[in-house]
């Protein structure tokens, strides 16, 4: 039975979007993959129809808690009961009937921290994992721009699992990062199906504004006349949340914000209203669109600059997904670059903490091997966030041997080299905003592509028509409230009489 009959037999699509036959055939001949493919073009495809032709289970990690929980919403929806996600939402009970029900099976989602449990890991190895998914596969990469340590775990894992035929799955990533995943996933020869970053029906344009209230002032303007739904990205949890305040202020009812301060139920919620259309605008931060099943977000804002070109990408990717016209729109205040900087510096570990940190060790002669049982201490004596500390514990823990000096030397030049990796990431993005030339080609040579063909509204050098993206029905007006206190007092006071 040819691919396509399979695709038409269990998902009734007639034909595959770009890269996903490729990464299927490479997936079904037992080569390992890494596979860049736009935002939008089904990504999960890729190890869903496998599982159908697979023998064993397809055990598929994901980097958030709610992607996880849209994934197997939509799978179930679609008719598919043998899937689970294995997270922090089960209770003791549920988890451990998953666990003792696991062979039941065929697809199951679970995060990097939850496969480094022992006994869960040990329950996984009794089974015969015939594919190892790695979503969202740039966070294993310590040049990429979603960095996260726990995800450099996953080639001890996966040896631990009998080296199963894995897939990386990623929509944005350098020839560098790609080569980091493979290293980082213990491959020694794998494919790749990498297809264009280019966007088409995505416009790119930069806005420079003076001030930070005329960008307050302006990103209103633009949720007030732009087609919707839209996302606006911040790089400050406080002002996604003062923006979308201000936006409700001014009569824009469904707006809500998203970001890593919340719990995970108001997040999964957020994302669940955006999807079914009952919020217009999100104010987010950048883990806000992971993954998130909506095709047709209109405009996305950029109100703060992001840190680098990849992450770009990846935030403006969550637009155009059903292909129609878009458009991405960054407001840049001069001096913002600031704030990338000093969260590229917050993100790591500084020289005082890392001495700090090598004191105690020193003067308590703790062994790296109990870093773990100590790290609410240590954490707390030095001041890591718990990004920071990871990033520590991840290294030390890596060292084979004992030597303070020269470890804590070999740790604070690692920290320097990554800084500077992103401060370089930084300054190209910063270059783009402030570039003469077409946006979509400076983007796509920094991939190593060529513009073949310019789309109609290209960019904000080669101009945009910001009509096609404006909203044609009027803009609903701040309601305002009918009841005067005199007629409330009246009708409270009627009520009373009416008791009595």
């Amino acid at each position: 039975m040819e691919l396509k009959s399979y695709l038409a037999t269990y998902f009734n699509f007639t034909d595959f979007r770009p890269g996903q036959r490729e990464t299927i055939e490479s997936v079904l001949g037992k080569k390992h993959t890494i596979s860049m493919l736009p935002t939008g073009t089904g990504k999960s495809l890729c190890y869903q129809l496998p599982g159908y032709l697979m023998e064993g289970p397809i055990l598929v990690v994901s980097p958030l808690l709610s992607l996880m929980q849209d994934q197997v919403d939509q799978m179930m929806a679609m008719g598919e009961k043998r899937v689970i996600a294995l997270n922090s939402f089960l209770s003791p009970q549920q988890k451990a009937q998953a666990l003792d029900n696991l062979e039941k099976y065929k697809y199951i989602f679970i995060s990097p921290e939850m496969l480094g449990i022992d006994s869960v890991l040990g329950r996984l190895q009794k089974l015969s994992v015939s594919l190892y998914v790695v979503d969202e596969a740039h966070c294993i990469s310590q040049w990429g721009y979603d960095f996260r340590p726990d995800y450099l775990k996953l080639g001890e894992y996966r040896e631990k699992l009998g080296h199963p035929v894995t897939l990386a799955l990623t929509a944005t990533a350098s020839k560098e990062v790609r080569r980091d995943i493979a290293e980082k996933l213990c491959l020694e020869e794998w494919n790749e199906v990498v297809y264009s970053v280019d966007r088409p029906a995505i416009s790119l344009a930069v806005e420079h504004v003076s001030t930070f209230q005329e960008k307050v002032d302006r990103t209103f303007e633009l949720v007030k006349i732009l087609k919707g739904p839209g996302i606006i990205y911040f790089s400050s949890k406080k002002v996604a949340e003062q923006t979308a305040g201000h936006l409700r202020e001014k009569g824009i009812k469904n707006v809500m914000a998203y970001h890593g301060g919340l719990d995970s139920e108001s997040r999964i919620l957020i994302q669940q209203q955006f999807i079914n259309g009952q919020l217009d605008v999100v104010c987010a931060t950048s883990a806000f669109g992971m993954g998130i099943n909506k095709d047709n977000v209109r405009y996305v804002i950029h109100f703060h600059m992001p840190m680098q070109i990849e992450s770009y990408l990846q935030e403006i990717g969550r637009a155009a997904r059903d292909g129609l016209d878009s458009i991405a729109i960054l407001l840049y205040t001069p001096g913002d670059e600031q704030l990338a900087h000093q969260l590229a510096e917050g993100e790591m570990p500084d020289q005082y903490q890392i001495e700090r940190l090598f004191g105690i060790l020193n003067d308590n002669q703790v062994s790296y091997h109990d870093l773990g049982k100590r790290a609410e201490e240590f954490s707390m004596l030095c001041g890591f966030t718990d990004i920071q500390w990871r990033i520590v514990e991840e290294y030390l823990s890596n060292q084979t041997e004992i030597d303070y000096k020269a470890d804590k030397q070999s740790l604070i030049q690692l920290v320097e080299n990554r800084l500077l990796v992103k401060k370089k990431k930084i300054r190209s993005m910063l270059e783009w905003i402030h570039t003469r030339e077409c946006k979509r080609a400076v983007i796509l040579k920094q991939f190593n592509e060529e513009l073949a063909q310019r789309p109609e509204n290209c960019c904000s050098i080669c101009g945009i028509n910001m009509e096609q993206y404006k909203e044609t029905k009027p803009f609903p007006q701040h309601e305002k409230n009918i009841m005067d206190w005199k007629r409330d007092l009246a009708s409270i006071l009627l009520i009373g009489e009416r008791i009595k």
